[in-house]
C-alpha cells in the first residue's frame, strides 16, 4: 500500500479550492432562496395596504354601471379624494371616454379581466389572455398601463394569482367588501359596512351602483373626519 504525503503547499491549495466551492454553494442557495421568496410574495393576493398610516384605498370594480361613474367622479373630486377603478376590457372598449375621464381626474386604473369570467374555472393561459387583452383596451382608451389585477368574483386560486404575477401584475383583493352589488343593500348598509370596519391601509371594494353613489359622499366625508386620507393603491401599498 502506497502512502501519499501532501506538502503544506498542496494542503493550502486544496483548502482554498474547497473554500471557494463552499462560498459558491452558499451564494447559490441564497440567490435561489431570495428568488423563491420574491416569487412567493408576488404570487400572493393583497388584502390590505400599509397599516402604518391612516390611508384608505377605495377600489371600484367596473363592468357595468356606466351611468353612475360620472356622479362618483364628481363626489371624489369635490372631496379631493382619489380611488382606483378596476375596469374590464369590454367596458373599456365600449366606453373609452369614461375610462379616459377617470384617468384625467387623477384616479388609478386597474385590470379586471376582459369578459368578467370565473378566473378559477379557466386556465392560467386563459387568465393571462384576459389580462393582456384588457391592458391593451385600457391603454388604447386612456394611455394608462395597468399593474394591478382584481380578479372577477374575487376568485384567486393559485393558478390565477400566478398567472397575473408571471406577467407582472399584483393581485388585489379587499379588506372591506361593501357587497353593494346586492340590490337588497341600502345606502345606509353600505355606509355602515365601511365605517364600522375601516382601519389603516384598508382596501374597500365598491361597484358603480345607485346605492353606492348615494352613500359615497357621506363615506368619504366621515373617513376624512376620522383622519383618513383616501388614496390610490400605488400610494397605499408598501
Amino acid at each position: 500500500m502506497r502512502i501519499f504525503y501532501w506538502s503544506k503547499k498542496q494542503i493550502a491549495k486544496t483548502l482554498v479550492i474547497m473554500s471557494v466551492i463552499l462560498v459558491i454553494a452558499v451564494l447559490g442557495y441564497d440567490i435561489l432562496r431570495d428568488d423563491t421568496a420574491v416569487m412567493t410574495l408576488a404570487s400572493q393576493p393583497i388584502y390590505q395596504g400599509n397599516t402604518d398610516y391612516k390611508k384608505v384605498g377605495l377600489t371600484i370594480n367596473v363592468d357595468w354601471g356606466e351611468e353612475y361613474i360620472p356622479g362618483m367622479l364628481k363626489i371624489l373630486k369635490a372631496n379631493k379624494a382619489k380611488a382606483t377603478f378596476f375596469i374590464t376590457g369590454r367596458f373599456a372598449t365600449k366606453f373609452p371616454d369614461i375610462v379616459k375621464l377617470i384617468a384625467e381626474e387623477g384616479h388609478e386604473i386597474g385590470n379586471h379581466g376582459y369578459s368578467h369570467p370565473h378566473p378559477d374555472k379557466i386556465s392560467k393561459k386563459e387568465n393571462q389572455d384576459e389580462i393582456l387583452k384588457t391592458a391593451k383596451a385600457i391603454y388604447e382608451a386612456s394611455g394608462v398601463e395597468t399593474i394591478y389585477f382584481a380578479p372577477p368574483y374575487g376568485e384567486h386560486k393559485p393558478h390565477v394569482v400566478e398567472a397575473a404575477a408571471e406577467i407582472g401584475y399584483k393581485t388585489i383583493m379587499w379588506t372591506v367588501d361593501t357587497v353593494d352589488w346586492d340590490k337588497n343593500k341600502q345606502p345606509q348598509d353600505i355606509y355602515e359596512k365601511v365605517i364600522k370596519n375601516i382601519q389603516n391601509g384598508a382596501i374597500v371594494l365598491m361597484h358603480p351602483t345607485d346605492r353606492t353613489l348615494t352613500a359615497l359622499d357621506n363615506i368619504i366625508k366621515d373617513l376624512q373626519q376620522k383622519g383618513y386620507e383616501l388614496v390610490t393603491l400605488s400610494k397605499l401599498l408598501p
